[in-house]
């Protein structure tokens, strides 16, 4: 009988790819969803329980409804911006919410927690190869609560034996090519579906915030890692638990760092189409440049970031644009 996977924003962008990867993988992956930024449209991959993790009785009742034998703990308040003007939002949301999970998880006795952290973890770190030794000092209070949650876990296992792998990602990007789920978010805030609207006319122009950090070409460099691999490394960080492999930290990304005009310059290439774009100013809480040393992942987990080419994700983000499952 497949073993469940209470999976928590199991209907975003990168939950439900993770859910897709789960049940490919033989589990039976429980989406876990309040809807308030995710798509019940995306729930394609196994049991959806519309349900707030700040609900500590919903959580419960997943866990007695479903025993699961692992949870991937991907719901979260996420929005740089936001936790700069609100940081009192981020903080009692995503640490609330972890907490009600972590102890539910506990009560339950379901000891292996997959969490996606952040590398906004690492604060601002320009001219550095981002590995997990390096020092966190996030600049923000979305990174600051995701850290506050990786040492949430580190008790929790000192405590209550609770096992656990963590993922600081980069930014995350594509769909999956198979065109069943893809990304979109309300309100969008991410680079590439934002530039592909402008460029469909959907939106006037695509705004540069600051082209003025000390980079190359004065705006802001990202290490952007497909959404299938990124899900894939889930899987195996799953496994790394269930085989009894010991807690670890891995970063995703690909070492390789690009601008946001480059960024631009690909997406012109891909759809033959130009970009309009507008200046603005700098974004509070935004690093000038992150980029991941992902050595560890590759090394320790098998991983291997196979799709993750920038030209890749833009094509599979376009095609995901102009698919009808794609929701204006």
């Amino acid at each position: 009988m497949a073993e469940h996977v209470l999976v928590t924003g199991g209907a975003g962008y990168i939950g439900s790819h993770a859910c897709k990867a789960l049940a490919r993988a033989g589990f039976v992956p429980v989406a876990f969803d309040n809807l308030s930024t995710g798509w019940a449209e995306a729930v394609k991959f196994g049991p959806f329980v519309q349900g707030d993790l700040m609900d500590r009785a919903r959580v419960d009742e997943a866990f007695a409804r479903f025993r699961p034998v692992a949870v991937m703990h991907f719901a979260a308040l996420s929005l740089v911006g936001e936790s700069m003007r609100d940081p009192g939002l981020y903080w009692r949301i995503n640490l609330g919410g972890a907490l009600n999970l972590f102890e539910a998880a506990v009560a339950a006795q379901c000891r292996n927690i997959v969490f996606s952290s952040t590398c906004a973890t690492y604060g601002d770190q320009d001219g550095v190869m981002l590995d997990e030794g390096c020092e966190q000092r996030p600049i923000n209070a979305y990174g600051a609560s995701k850290r506050a949650i990786e040492d949430m876990l580190v008790n929790f296992g000192q405590a209550y034996g609770l096992n656990h792998v963590i993922f600081r990602y980069f930014n995350v990007a594509g769909s999956d090519p198979e065109g069943e789920i893809g990304e979109q978010h309300r309100p969008e805030t991410h680079l590439i579906p934002l530039m592909l609207e402008a460029i469909e006319g959907k939106r006037p122009a695509l705004t540069l915030f600051g082209t003025d950090y000390p980079t190359p070409d004065g705006t802001c460099v990202r290490d952007y890692v497909h959404v299938t691999d990124l899900a894939d490394a889930h899987v195996l960080g799953l496994k790394r638990l269930l085989d009894g492999q010991g807690n670890g930290v891995f970063n995703l990304g690909t070492g390789r760092g690009f601008s946001v005009r480059e960024v631009i310059t690909h997406a012109g290439a891909v759809t033959n189409r130009p970009v309009p774009v507008v200046e603005g100013p700098r974004r509070p809480g935004d690093a000038a440049a992150l980029v991941s040393g992902s050595v560890r992942a590759c090394e320790e987990l098998g991983w291997r970031p196979e799709r993750s080419d920038l030209r890749q994700m833009i094509t599979d983000a376009w095609r995901w644009s102009q698919s009808p499952g794609y929701s204006e």
